[in-house]
């Protein structure tokens, strides 16, 4: 069970309510200069981690199932190129972790954070798009993790 605080528990209860959820984004990789800021927002957010600039994105959660892999696919707005800019600089996958906030307390996680990497970046006019996951995606590492050989093993092949 996740905890939250007690203002977004009554927003999350109420029929009507005020509160306004605002996912906010952030981009790090360490040959930027300062991690990329962005909120789902009309306005700029300002938080202790920096002022979450408004920007249109969107995360598809994935469906639950057991029978696959589950992915998260990111898709952010490129019309103004800011961040595709900044995108398209780096080497290697960048850290993404998502937060959601209140906007009357936007210092105070309700949801997250969610750390992932961003991989597979693919970009055209309209939108940056690309897959999250984990660094080690263990899908893809090699099981058993050692290979027993005689070059490395001789006492298994006497």
């Amino acid at each position: 069970m996740r905890a939250v605080s007690l203002p977004a528990l009554r927003a999350m209860m109420a029929q009507d309510t005020a509160e306004v959820f605002i996912p906010c984004l952030t981009i790090a990789h360490p040959d930027l200069d300062a991690p990329i800021l962005l909120a789902y927002n009309t306005e700029p957010v300002v938080r202790t981690a920096g002022t979450f600039l408004p920007y249109p994105f969107q995360i598809n959660l994935p469906p639950q199932s057991d029978e696959e892999t589950a992915t998260v696919q990111l898709t952010v707005d490129n019309t103004d190129l800011a961040v595709n800019e900044k995108l398209r600089t780096l080497q290697g996958r960048p850290e993404v972790t998502l937060e959601v906030v209140l906007a009357s307390s936007p210092n105070v996680v309700e949801a997250g954070p969610f750390p992932m990497q961003l991989q597979g970046i693919v970009a055209d006019a309209g939108s940056i798009q690309g897959t999250l996951g984990q660094e080690d995606d263990i899908f893809s590492q090699q099981v058993p993790g050692v290979l027993y050989l005689p070059t490395n093993s001789p006492g298994l092949f006497l």
